[in-house]
C-alpha cells in the first residue's frame, strides 16, 4: 500500500484528489495556470488567459474580447474558436453548394447559372466572415503573447508559402511564463 488511509473523521483529508490545490505558479510548474492576485478561488479574471477552456467559455470570452488585442489567450480558447470557424465554414459552404445546385440553370452557351440558395449562402458567409475578423485576428495576436512572441509576428501570415506554416506552429506552441509581461490587468 502507499500509506494512504482513508478520512477518519469529519474534516480530515488524506485522500490525494481530496487535498487542497496549492499552485506556486510558473516557478514550481511551468505547466501550470498561474495564480492571479484576487481569484485564488474565484473565476479566472477576464484580462487573464482561460487554461483548459470549454468550448462555450472559449466561444464566449471570444466575442467578449472582441477586440482585444493586448493580453493573453490559452491554447484551448484559440483552438476551439478555430474549430467552431472552420465547422461553421464547412456548413455553410455545403449549404452554399447544394443551394446553388438545387436552382441551377444552363444558358444556351453552355455556362452555368447558379440556384438561389448560391446567392444566399454567398450573402451568409460574407456577413459572418466580416463578423468574426476582427476577434480572430485579436484571438491569435493573444495567443502569440500566449506563446511569448509579438502579435506583430502574425504578418508573416503574408509571406507566401512558409508564413502560413510558421503561424500555425507559433500558434501551437504551450505558454511561457515570460507572456506575463503581455497582461494589461484591470480591475
Amino acid at each position: 500500500m502507499s500509506g494512504l488511509q482513508p478520512p477518519q473523521g469529519p474534516g480530515q483529508q488524506s485522500w490525494p484528489s481530496e487535498q487542497p490545490r496549492h499552485t506556486q505558479g510558473w516557478a514550481s510548474n511551468p505547466y501550470a495556470a498561474p495564480v492571479y492576485p484576487g481569484s485564488v478561488s474565484g473565476p479566472v479574471p477576464p484580462w487573464a488567459p482561460l487554461y483548459g477552456a470549454s468550448l462555450p467559455e472559449a466561444v464566449a470570452r471570444f466575442f467578449k474580447k472582441y477586440a482585444t488585442f493586448s493580453g493573453r489567450a490559452s491554447r484551448s480558447e484559440y483552438w476551439w474558436v478555430a474549430l467552431v470557424s472552420g465547422v461553421l465554414s464547412l456548413i455553410l459552404n455545403i449549404f452554399t453548394l447544394v443551394g446553388g445546385s438545387a436552382g441551377a440553370t444552363l444558358r444556351p452557351d453552355g455556362t452555368t447559372v447558379p440556384g438561389p440558395g448560391y446567392i444566399i449562402g454567398l450573402i451568409l458567409s460574407v456577413i459572418i466572415s466580416l463578423a468574426i475578423i476582427v476577434p480572430s485576428l485579436a484571438v491569435s495576436v493573444r495567443r502569440l503573447h500566449d506563446a511569448n512572441m509579438s502579435g506583430w509576428m502574425y504578418l508573416l501570415v503574408l509571406v507566401p508559402l512558409v508564413g502560413p506554416i510558421l503561424i500555425l506552429v507559433f500558434l501551437a506552441q504551450g505558454p511561457r511564463p515570460e507572456g506575463q509581461r503581455f497582461d494589461r490587468p484591470t480591475w
